[in-house]
């Protein structure tokens, strides 16, 4: 034997040395999984959210090197017992980090002694209104049928996006199997959540006890569970709502109202800050306007979040086009398409030649093709008047706020191998939002 080599009870010290470095739990159950970012607002600062599946404390590990000791910040662990009959108790863990540089990439990873995840890393968010993020944007991704999955990983890995825009509907469905769905979607866009701030709003698949599990696993900024909140991203003023509230009354119609008031504020507010963010993007579940052969509110009767329960009270359209909103961003509908701007039915582009050039109406994208069990949602055989594009292929949305007056809009089709399906800029001069200060 050669008296250089190792012997074998060596080789298994330094493994098992190697190993606990990386962070092999003590305890498997309280190994940190599900890890996922989220912006809660605030310029420096960004929220890493995980569970386990026993009590621990708290704590995120951060900086700019690959190895070696890191900062340390602590958070909050909540319990959280899922609806089903067997009452399956998960550990939700929070942690906001703070001071971070705008734009610089951080290493982390999250847990406690009793166990760390592995490392991640992620690039704080640039301050301030002058530059140009661009987001992956979707809704209807299932953990069964994730088909947009794949691509959405290569581009996070290669750094393209700056967030995720998740327009509801998770998992197919989160509380099925006691939860389990949940954490098996929770685990699967890990690649992407955990590297990104994954930006949701709720969609009617997160229906069951009350929206809980969706309010128990993301981190949301504002204190409304994620239901609805607004933040600052580059030249956009971005707002989550739910359009779900409108149809779940039973969970409280107050809430309907709450939110139409809260919407109202926060409009008042973005528009007295049009010069420095000019652009006003909302994010909402189901669409005021689809034309899919099937038998949803805004296909075959009046949509209920476009004109208001009993179509006359706190209907959205009006009030997002009285405070000029820009863009309107849904899912729901497996399928993507771009609507002509549109007020009420009618068509307001800019121009024949430019439509998307000073539109006198909101532009409208429906993109809930990323993929689920319940595959692709076919068209009417004739397209609305105000349809413009409509693609039936699996796939996500590239948003590009590129400044002040110009957003680039692509359609990436999975079934054609990342090409580009649709493409649109929507140009709006700066002196044309001075009406709505």
């Amino acid at each position: 034997m050669c008296p250089f080599l190792p012997c074998w009870s060596c080789c298994c010290l330094l493994l098992f040395f190697s190993l606990g470095v990386q962070g092999v739990p003590k305890d498997p159950l309280a190994a940190p999984e599900q890890v996922h970012l989220s912006y809660p607002g605030e310029p420096g600062s960004m929220t890493v959210t995980w569970t386990t599946w026993v009590p621990t404390h708290s704590e995120v590990q951060f900086g700019l090197q690959l190895s070696g000791p890191l900062p340390r910040a602590q958070g909050t662990v909540s319990p959280f017992v899922d609806g089903g009959f067997l009452r399956r108790k998960l550990y939700i863990h929070r942690v906001t980090l703070q001071g971070l540089l705008p734009g610089v990439q951080y290493v982390y990873r999250c847990g406690s002694t009793q166990g760390w995840s592995r490392r991640f890393r992620f690039r704080a968010l640039k301050n301030g209104p002058h530059w140009s993020p661009l987001l992956a944007v979707f809704g209807d991704l299932g953990a069964d049928n994730p088909r947009a999955l794949p691509r959405l990983r290569r581009d996070t890995q290669q750094g393209m996006y700056d967030a995720v825009l998740h327009v509801g509907d998770f998992a197919y469905n989160m509380d099925q199997d006691n939860a389990r769905v949940g954490d098996e979607f929770m685990r699967l866009i890990e690649p992407v959540a955990a590297s990104l701030p994954y930006m949701t709003c709720p969609g009617n698949h997160e229906e069951r006890y009350n929206f809980s599990n969706y309010k128990a696993r993301f981190s949301m900024p504002g204190n409304n569970e994620g239901l609805w909140y607004s933040w600052d991203l580059g030249p956009a003023h971005i707002i989550s709502f739910s359009t779900e509230v409108y149809f779940y009354l039973h969970y409280g119609r107050h809430l309907v109202e709450r939110q139409f008031h809260w919407l109202e504020r926060d409009l008042q507010k973005a528009n007295k800050n049009r010069a420095a963010r000019p652009w006003i993007i909302t994010m909402g579940h189901r669409p005021m306007y689809c034309s899919n052969a099937d038998v949803d509110d805004c296909t075959w009767h009046e949509s209920k979040v476009r004109k208001g329960l009993f179509g006359k009270l706190f209907g959205l359209e009006d009030l997002f086009y009285k405070y000029g909103v820009d863009l309107q961003l849904w899912a729901h509908e497996h399928s993507y398409e771009r609507l002509w701007p549109i007020y009420n039915y009618q068509v307001f582009n800019g121009s024949r030649e430019m439509p998307y050039t000073n539109p006198r109406g909101p532009v409208h994208i429906i993109t809930g093709s990323a993929g689920c069990e319940e595959r692709l949602t076919r068209f009417t055989l004739f397209p609305r008047p105000w349809s413009a594009v409509r693609v039936k292929e699996y796939g996500y949305t590239r948003l590009h706020i590129l400044n002040g007056t110009h957003v680039h809009i692509q359609q990436v089709s999975d079934d054609q191998d990342g090409k580009i399906v649709d493409d649109v800029w929507v140009v709006r001069p700066l002196l044309h939002r001075m009406m709505y200060l």
